[in-house]
């Protein structure tokens, strides 16, 4: 329940962001070196609870998005700022990766993205011939590949821990309400009136003069529920879910850079990923869910051996076992073009101080930083 001392602050709010995500969370870092009353309502118990802690925990340099897009802006922007926080508050690696070619067919792929990444002003890149993979990466299987030095591992958890550290020292307070899920939204003359269900059927209502959807998975619920049609607005997304399983730990410090195959037009494909003690998994797999569960299945456990196999030779069947899955709000179905991420005040759809954060999955772990940073600019535009 919200506690009787912040009932005042509660009667004044600046800016309320719903969802404590990774990238909620961000925002509420910079909104709040700005602006006094900035609160955070959460459903779940705890921070982060969904996609924001259900991924891979890459930093992505930005290679593969379309010249101009916010994915590729705001992904090579976040990586930057994550690289210069300090490595005390949260823990980083900038380990490399390896995107590989199986056979001579896959080469023009590796040419292909090396051109979208230049695009992008991502100019680190090099083909590696196979003698020169040998030399780095001698357990892995590839006649050529793009080492990207640039990709790198966060610990999402403490990155999401150090925003919360930094809207705190701006705010004076902890500025998040846990069990809060918002049920109704309601456009006043003084801004929005939400209401929230807490536990034991409570509810709460407040006015909040900006209103910020960073809700996830549930973004085009919230939207809705703030009247806005998400159909014609091209706001209604999709679950993909992704799974993950873990290679045996007598792998660990087989590999030393993340390792990729050629992506497909849904997802980067299954790559192996490394933990900070060198562990090794692999995923995710890629397919379309109408429901939101987390479980793995472990007949998919063939579709891993047989893709890693590829370019992890020393792998046994035997070796890997059910890890974690994590879904991904898609705003394009399967057989769509890339959709760009949506973050935008919704002044012509007769929103005004609405802002709504839609579609927001890969890559945006890497980019929340800087999403944090785009959107208190767009607050700063219409306060």
């Amino acid at each position: 329940m919200i506690q009787k001392k912040f009932k005042k602050f509660m009667e004044q709010i600046d800016i309320a962001i719903i969802g404590a995500g990774i990238v909620g969370l961000a925002i509420a870092a910079e909104t709040t070196k700005d602006y006094e009353n900035v609160f955070v309502f959460e459903k779940n118990e705890k921070f982060g609870q969904e996609t924001s802690s259900r991924n891979s925990e890459v930093i992505h340099a930005g290679i593969y998005y379309p010249k101009d897009s916010l994915k590729a802006k705001l992904c090579v922007k976040g990586k930057e700022i994550i690289y210069q926080l300090d490595e005390n508050l949260v823990s980083y690696k900038k380990l490399g990766k390896l995107i590989v070619a199986i056979n001579e067919n896959e080469i023009q792929d590796l040419e292909n993205i090396i051109k979208n990444a230049s695009e992008n002003n991502i100019l680190d890149l090099k083909i590696l011939g196979k003698k020169e993979i040998n030399k780095i990466e001698p357990n892995i299987n590839a006649v050529a590949a793009i080492y990207s030095p640039s990709t790198g591992i966060v610990d999402s958890h403490k990155l999401m821990k150090y925003f919360i550290a930094q809207a705190k020292s701006n705010f004076g307070m902890n500025p998040i309400f846990y069990n809060s899920e918002v049920i109704g939204i309601d456009k006043v003359k003084e801004g929005y009136k939400v209401t929230i269900t807490q536990p034991n059927n409570i509810k709460e209502t407040f006015l909040t003069r900006i209103l910020i959807n960073s809700t996830g998975l549930q973004a085009d619920k919230i939207a809705e529920i703030a009247g806005i049609n998400v159909d014609s607005a091209r706001y209604r997304l999709h679950f993909c879910k992704g799974e993950y399983f873990s290679i045996n730990f007598r792998y660990n410090k087989k590999t030393n850079h993340l390792i990729y195959p050629i992506p497909t037009n849904i997802d980067l494909g299954i790559h192996s990923v490394l933990g900070f003690d060198k562990s090794l998994k692999l995923g995710p797999n890629a397919f379309y869910v109408n429901d939101i569960n987390y479980n793995v299945d472990i007949s998919r456990q063939k579709e891993f051996y047989d893709s890693a196999k590829r370019y992890l030779p020393f792998l046994e069947f035997d070796d890997l076992s059910p890890h974690m899955a994590g879904i991904r709000p898609k705003l394009q179905t399967r057989n769509e073009d890339f959709r760009d991420f949506v973050i935008k005040e919704e002044s012509d759809k007769g929103f005004p101080g609405l802002i709504n954060l839609i579609g927001i999955e890969s890559p945006g772990l890497t980019a929340a930083p800087a999403i944090g940073k785009h959107v208190n600019k767009i607050v700063k535009e219409i306060f």
